[in-house]
């Protein structure tokens, strides 16, 4: 089996898995604006799928034959729906599993879950074990620790000791969330860490990133091999472009057709798209430039698709 996480630049740039965000619709409009090295499906819970089928899931692991390289992002307590969804996964012919081990959802972290799994180190290698019985490459995402940032050292080494590809690393704790600067102070620490346990192991940060040119920082201060970057997106659809540029109305407007386009696309019977859910995406292309704040407030008032792409339309004029 090939294992794409080998053949990634270095340093490589990933858009972070986000809930309700980076699905098959926003990841085709990432690709067009400026594409990243890697990305995620949005993160999908093993158990519900073994009990339920798709349906538990909501098209989370939807996917276009052209899109790639990409990692299926999993969740879940129970190392045999594990197993499931990693072998399912590779039928539907991603390129490697994600275990989420920092997701702070109350819900997923009730369960045993997302960041629960820092306080089951145990049962977090046995998910491990379980996702690498599919023949994929598997990777986690973390955080510090669950309380206090002074659990790093022992969660990581453990985590390191699994003989994973990548260990991304969510610089806060679950208890932090995000509420406090990410703990950029403590990769170089463990960077170290990294290379005395598991030099094999990839090493991602992820955490207050906002562009490339940050990311580009950490890695000429730090040498970790890769950058994930979230939020940063929406500050900027163009985040991952090697040469920073300044984009004009017209191209942003253009992002945001497609997104348009893309979200009747993909809006089915067997998997509905709501309208309201896009209005979260019109901060990112409608901003910067002259008359940016009254056009977003009119489209914050639209009701479909076709009312947006009218005001737009009538905007031009």
């Amino acid at each position: 089996m090939k294992n794409i996480w080998h053949d990634l630049p270095k340093p490589f740039f990933v858009l972070a898995p986000m809930e309700a965000v980076t699905d098959v619709v926003f990841r085709q409009v990432v690709a067009k604006a400026a594409a990243p090295d890697l990305y995620f499906s949005e993160f999908t819970n093993a158990t519900g799928w073994a009990a339920a089928g798709d349906k538990a899931i909501g098209g989370r692991l939807i996917k276009t034959d052209s899109e790639g390289p990409i990692i299926a992002q999993l969740w879940g307590s129970k190392p045999e729906a594990m197993a499931l969804l990693a072998t399912h996964c590779k039928t539907l012919g991603f390129d490697g599993i994600d275990i989420n081990m920092g997701c702070p959802d109350s819900s997923a972290v009730k369960s045993g879950g997302g960041a629960g799994m820092i306080r089951t180190p145990e049962l977090a290698a046995e998910m491990i074990v379980a996702a690498k019985s599919s023949g994929l490459p598997v990777s986690v995402k973390t955080r510090l620790g669950y309380s206090r940032v002074d659990e790093w050292p022992a969660w990581l080494e453990h985590l390191l000791r699994q003989d994973i590809v990548n260990l991304t690393i969510h610089l806060r704790t679950k208890k932090e969330m995000s509420k406090v600067p990410a703990h950029h102070e403590l990769i170089a620490d463990i960077k170290k860490l990294r290379d005395d346990i598991a030099p094999d192991t990839l090493l991602t940060v992820n955490g207050d990133i906002d562009t490339r040119e940050d990311g580009e920082r950490i890695v000429i201060e730090t040498g970790v091999d890769g950058v994930m970057i979230g939020r940063g997106v929406f500050k900027n659809p163009f985040v991952f472009e090697t040469t920073p540029q300044i984009h004009t109305r017209e191209e942003l407007l253009s992002l945001l057709k497609l997104q348009l386009n893309l979200h009747d696309e993909w809006n089915t019977d067997e998997h509905p798209r709501k309208f309201d859910p896009l209005k979260r995406f019109f901060k990112i292309y409608v901003r910067d430039f002259d008359g940016a704040a009254e056009l977003r407030d009119k489209l914050m008032h639209a009701k479909s698709t076709d009312e947006v792409r009218a005001i737009i339309a009538s905007s031009a004029n």
